[in-house]
C-alpha cells in the first residue's frame, strides 16, 4: 500500500497518526508541509479529494489566522488557498493519502480506517489507547 502523510514533527496529532501508520506496518513517504508545502494544485486535488471545504482546512492554532482577518466570511476560496500557499502553517494537519482514501486526520485515530492492518490498539503519547473499530 502506498501511504504518504503530510507531516508537521512539532504537532502531537500528526506524530500519533504516523506512528499508527508504521504500527501498521507501513512506512509511508512523510513531506513535511512546512518545509516543502504542496503545490496549489496538489492541495486543491487534497480539498477536493477529502470532500471538504477550503475553509474547513484552515488551521487556526498557533497561526496567523486571526491577524490575517481569516474569520471573516468575505475571503472566497481562491484567497483562502492563497493565504495557505502564502503561510502554509495554516494548512490543518496531518492530510493522508492512501487507496482506500484521502482524510485530514484529526484525531489521529482516523487514519486507521485508511489502513489494510491498523494494529489491534495504539497507546498514543498523552496515555489514551486506541483500538479500531470492528466491523
Amino acid at each position: 500500500m502506498t501511504i504518504t502523510i503530510y507531516h508537521n514533527p512539532d504537532c502531537g496529532t500528526s506524530r500519533n497518526t504516523l506512528a499508527m501508520i508504521r504500527q501498521s506496518g507501513e512506512e509511508p513517504e512523510v513531506i513535511e508541509y512546512l518545509k516543502n508545502p504542496p503545490s496549489r494544485a496538489r492541495l486543491i486535488e487534497l480539498i477536493k479529494a477529502m470532500g471538504m471545504p477550503v475553509r474547513a482546512l484552515l488551521r487556526e492554532k498557533g497561526t496567523p489566522y486571526k491577524e490575517l482577518g481569516l474569520a471573516d466570511p468575505k475571503w472566497t476560496d481562491d484567497e483562502l488557498l492563497d493565504f495557505m500557499m502564502a503561510h502554509p502553517i495554516l494548512i490543518n494537519r496531518p492530510i493522508v493519502v492512501t487507496p482506500k482514501g484521502v482524510k485530514l486526520c484529526r484525531p489521529s485515530e482516523a487514519v486507521l480506517a485508511l489502513l489494510d492492518n491498523p494494529a489491534d490498539s495504539f497507546v498514543k503519547e498523552d496515555g489514551e489507547v486506541v483500538t479500531p473499530a470492528k466491523s
